[in-house]
């Protein structure tokens, strides 16, 4: 007998339960891909150079750094790689790259789960940004 009061007191409680109408409810496809990692084609990251809209990373060794990089890109090398230190703006998208984007993609792993948002990669690296077109510019020591 207690068993059956105790089921009708939780079905009495279930059906007082009002149900959150579908205009009201989550919708989860709608929410950003919080630290995400994605990559970006060679040809559309040197249009982003061009139109300076993109804040550019190289994550290699200085060494390979100081032999060649992309125009206007900052070392910030894996090996000693800090989310904190690295440039984040609204108005300009931080993208990352090394020789052919398996440094870049760890390093962009730890910047998007540092910041939670959507961080891009060069895919490929900077191999790709070199074989995309022979007269690709890349900056050579101080240039």
């Amino acid at each position: 007998m207690r068993l059956l009061a105790g089921a009708a007191v939780v079905a009495l409680a279930l059906a007082g339960c009002e149900r959150t109408p579908p205009s009201e409810q989550l919708d989860v496809k709608a929410l950003p891909d919080e630290g995400s990692v994605e990559t970006i084609a060679a040809a559309d990251l040197a249009a982003l150079i061009e139109a300076g809209e993109a804040i550019v990373i190289d994550v290699r060794t200085p060494e390979e750094f100081a032999a060649g990089r992309l125009p206007g890109a900052l070392n910030g090398p894996v090996e000693t790689f800090d989310p904190a230190a690295i440039p984040m703006e609204k108005a300009r998208e931080t993208i990352l790259y090394c020789r052919s984007g398996k440094r870049s993609a760890r390093a962009a792993e730890m910047l998007a789960k540092h910041t939670g948002a959507r961080v891009r990669h060069l895919e490929g690296g900077i191999k790709a940004w070199t074989a995309r077109e022979p007269s690709q510019r890349v900056l050579v020591g101080g240039e």
